[in-house]
């Protein structure tokens, strides 16, 4: 499982044009998921991307608080091409992400481990074609991975 976490000051998500999911302060996510991931990925990741302190305390440069700590929303967007692999030609190959079938099931799971935290939670729309407009907040872009057949 691969996801980017971005700290914002706001994010959204349309789909041909309709708004369907909007956030304020918090964290963007974008994920992709591998045909390999199991529900200890998807806890383990859960629990980073809820407890990582990716936000300074009030007067302080320092990164302290977590999404949870801060009350925070997450913008959560289904992302496959995050395994694309370029090293071959000039097309990205997918051959490493999960089905969509499994995806969405993986990724909807996730979700749902994410809006047990309590905080507001929003999605995209899985498979569609979307625009995300993120504002960034740093910038503080971080790549996190966790792999069933190399982590324990």
């Amino acid at each position: 499982m691969r996801v980017v976490i971005q700290r914002v000051r706001a994010s959204s998500v349309s789909v041909e044009g309709n708004l369907v999911g909007q956030i304020s302060r918090g964290l963007n996510l974008l994920v992709g998921v591998a045909p390999t991931d199991t529900a200890a990925e998807l806890d383990w990741m859960a629990r980073k991307c809820l407890d990582l302190r990716l936000f300074p305390a009030e007067g302080s440069d320092r990164w302290e608080q977590s999404v949870q700590e801060i009350g925070g929303e997450l913008l959560v967007i289904s992302q496959f091409t995050l395994y694309g692999d370029c090293r071959k030609g000039r097309r990205p190959s997918f051959d490493q992400a999960a089905p969509p079938a499994q995806a969405e099931v993986l990724y909807n799971q996730f979700v749902e481990k994410l809006r047990q935290s309590g905080l507001r939670v929003e999605t995209g729309q899985f498979g569609a074609m979307m625009q995300v407009h993120i504002e960034n907040d740093g910038p503080v872009t971080l790549l996190l991975e966790r792999s069933a057949a190399t982590d324990s």
